[in-house]
Formats: structure tokens, sequence, C-alpha cells
């Protein structure tokens, strides 16, 4: 979820005009300001790229563009929209050991993501079960903002969290399947964490936030796999037409938000003593090799291993609440945990790059080594959540997506409209019951948060998902519907 809506203006003189270079991209070259580095490159179809032009998501791309050290070109995706710094849906790679790492360029909510469950249960024999689980994972699993886990670690269990990840949470509390290790992106644990550069405060934030969904757009919701675009991916993942599974979205919670927040303080202050301007300081930053830049890269993979450790935590009280209502034969293998915002020191051409995905999924092809043996045939498992009470989508990353788009993909459907614009447009009480009348069950505190988060102020994600599809960045191999929405 991507906390801050207000943006400073940019210093470009006049609102950029993209360019069709491609069936599904287009292009701001470096002709539209001195400023430039390397060009800007949005994956859209021409319904898509009109909508990224009602808000300022395309003049952050171009701010993005001037960052020292970057390479290529700076990406957004078809659900590109304005963010805090970067645009939600943004991918810039900057060269070490001197290119910059940027909070913008990560977000507030680090590691938000989505991990996917699935069963051998076929939606027939339990459609009359799906009200009774969707009410127990409510109870299980609390939801909101504010909202407190009913398990509160130790100051030193935490900081085994930050540093080691999931590995420890199944080690040592037996919290996830060993086998849930080798499906989750980076086995659950970026290794480079350095838990002396998270503050106390964010720690305090985040000991009692383990096992939460949070507000926003976060949410856990049961579905039915409903369609199959590519037979043998899907064989592969273990969907098939009818079945069960469990999709849960949500991040780092307070921890990660608080690291977020006392690092771009930290940044603002230092960017003069290394000669750095930018056109706009919600991209503060620092050079990846100094203190500060790597004091930042340690405390960002901390909060990201807390994230990976909230959704085991979630996805253990979902198995869980399953085995309570439908028996101890509903069981959930995880099909893959994949990370939103993060940002990664990886390879291309030959040059190690630090690459920022705000709002974007990694989607490495069949030939990468980074990815589960068993998928390595067909790609890395990328799940693109619709907004609320619509599809989302199951897809694999392409060999061809390294060369167009440093291995990004999008992350979801991408908001057309601000929180409060749908809160004035929508009745959360009227969409609980059309939401209902399709036969979905909903479970949430807030009529108004609910509001916030309906289909009409999120883009189309059929549409948004067909763009990666045809741009060859990602292939479809799913669609699934959903039967049961637990939100905040």
């Amino acid at each position: 979820m991507e906390s801050h809506e207000a943006v400073q203006p940019v210093s470009a003189p006049q609102r950029p005009t993209p360019r069709r270079i491609g069936p599904r991209l287009y292009e701001i070259s470096t002709d539209f300001s001195p400023a430039m580095r390397v060009p800007a490159r949005v994956f859209a179809d021409e319904v898509l790229i009109e909508q990224v032009q009602r808000d300022r998501s395309l003049e952050q791309l171009v701010n993005v563009t001037t960052l020292r050290g970057i390479m290529r070109a700076a990406y957004g995706m078809p659900d590109m929209h304005e963010g805090y710094g970067f645009p939600v849906g943004g991918v810039a790679a900057t060269l070490l050991p001197d290119g910059i790492v940027s909070p913008g360029g990560i977000g507030f909510d680090i590691n938000c993501g989505v991990r996917l469950l699935v069963s051998d249960l076929e939606h027939g024999a339990v459609a009359s079960r799906i009200e009774a689980v969707t009410h127990e994972l409510s109870r299980a699993v609390p939801a909101g903002f504010g909202r407190s886990s009913r398990t509160v670690f130790e100051h030193e269990e935490l900081d085994h969290i930050l540093a080691e990840g999931v590995p420890w949470l199944v080690r040592e509390k037996g919290i996830g399947l060993p086998e849930d290790l080798d499906h989750i992106e980076s086995g659950g644990r970026l290794e480079w964490a350095r838990v002396d550069q998270v503050s106390e405060r964010a720690r305090n934030r985040g000991r009692s936030q383990l096992g939460t969904l949070g507000g926003g757009n976060h949410f856990l919701e049961i579905q039915v796999v409903d369609r199959i675009f590519d037979e043998k991916a899907a064989r592969t993942l273990g969907l098939a037409e009818g079945r069960i599974t469990v999709l849960i979205h949500t991040g780092s919670r307070g921890l990660g938000h608080q690291v977020a927040s006392d690092w771009i303080k930290v940044m603002d202050a230092v960017m003069p003593h290394y000669g750095i301007e930018v056109p706009d300081r919600q991209l503060a930053c620092a050079p990846l090799s100094s203190r500060e830049g790597a004091g930042y890269f340690g405390a960002m993979a901390a909060a990201a291993n807390f994230a990976f450790c909230n959704r085991t935590v979630i996805a253990h009280r979902v198995r869980e609440a399953f085995a309570r209502i439908i028996g101890p034969h509903a069981e959930l293998r995880l099909v893959y945990d994949v990370a939103h915002n993060t940002a990664k020191l990886e390879t291309y051409d030959g040059e190690r790059l630090c690459v920022h995905r705000k709002g974007a999924t990694r989607a490495f092809g069949p030939s990468s080594e980074e990815i589960p043996a068993t998928y390595r045939g067909i790609g890395q498992p990328v799940f693109i959540p619709g907004s609320m009470g619509t599809a989302s989508h199951v897809l694999v990353g392409t060999d061809a997506a390294a060369e167009l788009s440093f291995a990004s993909t999008c992350h979801g459907a991408g908001r057309a409209m601000s929180r409060t614009a749908s809160r004035k447009q929508v009745q959360g009480a009227r969409l609980r019951r059309e939401m209902e009348a399709q036969g979905i069950v909903v479970r949430s505190p807030s009529n108004a948060e609910l509001a916030e988060e309906a289909p009409v102020a999120y883009k189309d994600v059929d549409r948004v998902v067909d763009v990666v599809h045809e741009a060859g960045i990602a292939r479809k191999v799913a669609r699934l519907r959903p039967l049961g929405v637990v939100k905040g």
C-alpha cells in the first residue's frame, strides 16, 4: 500500500507526452529534458496510457530518469499511478558501486507482496462451507489499521526474524513448513539484512503485528480457479479449474513504514554531502556504497524479512482455519510468495545493478537459476491481484523480461482514483451488499475502507494483465475468482 498521495511539483516545464514505440510500449525520450540520463518507458495500451496521464506519475517517472547511476531506462508498468517519489509501478536500476539507492523507489510498505496457496479441494464439494471458512479466517487473522496480533514476539525473537526471516520461524517456532522455503522469493530471507540499522521505534511498531493484514488494499481471499490459459504451466503450479486457492496480500506493516520514514530523513540530510541534487525531495537518496546507502539497504532487507514472516504467520493461521472448518484433509500447498516493494542486487549485461521495484513484481524467466527447480521449465510465478471483488491472475515470468524490463512486471490493477475520491463516490455498505449478491462473502469491520477499495477505484485488471502478456514480460496462466474476502 502506498501511504502518501501528495507529490512535489516536478521540474519539467511541460507535461511529458509519451510516444508509442512498440505494440505495448511507450517512451518519453531524453529530448524532453536535459536532466534526463535515460528514457522513460511505459508498458500500456491506448486506454491505460490515457489513464496514466490523468495524474502525475509520468512526471515522477521522468524525475526518476535523472538519478545518479541509472541504467538503460526508467520503466512504468501498466498499473502505474502516482506515489511517493517513484510512481507506484516504477522500476529503475542503478550501477554499482556509486549508483544511488532511494527509499522512495521501494516505498513505505517494504516487501508488500502476495502469497498463493492451493488446495486439492473442489469448489463444488466445499461451496456450502465458504462462508464459515471466511468467518473463521476473519477471527484468526486480525485485519485493519492498528490491529495487533494474538502472538507478540519478544525483542530477541524479533531480532532473529529481522535477520534470518522465514527459515528461523520454520526451524525454531514450527510456523510454516520446511518445503515452503523453496517456494518463497529469496527463500524468505534477504541475507544482507542489518538489524542494527532498524530503529527501536520501528521494532516496537512491529513486535505485535506479525500475522496481521493491516488496512488499505491488503486482503486475504478465498478463490476458485475459473479459467486456465496455459495448461502445462498450470499443471506445474498445481492449478486446475474448480480448485480452491487462497491469496494473501500484505507487507511489513508499521515496522516497514517506520524504516522508510527514518531513512528518508537521513537521505534528505546527506544528499548535499555527496553532491546529489534531485528534482523532487521525495527522491532523497545516497550512493549505495556510502555509509547511509548501505545502512538503509540493510534496514530495508530486515523489514523485507519481517514481511515474508508476516505472510508466513498468516498462512499458518489459514491452514489451521481450513483444518478446523473443513477437516485435516484440507491441505494448502504454497505455490509461491512474491515481493513488490524491494531493491535487490542483480546482474544484467554483465553489470551488477541495484534494481528498485516500487509496486512491481520480479518476473524471472524459465532459464533463471534463482527460482525453484520445479519452475525452471515455465518461469517464476507472478500473482496479480485484482481490485476487491474482481478476478486475480497467475502468470509466469519470461526470459525476454530481462532485456525488456529488468525482469519486472506489474503487481496489481493499479489505482484509477484516490481513496478520498472513491469514498465520495462509493457507499461501503452498498458495495458490501453488491458483492454478497455476486456470491462473495465479505468480512470487514469498516465500510469506509471497503469504499476506498471499490473496483471503480482501480484500473481494469484484465486489461493490465493482457498488456504484460502481449508485451512479453509475463505469460498468462490462470484466472482466480473471489469467493470470500477478509479486509481491514
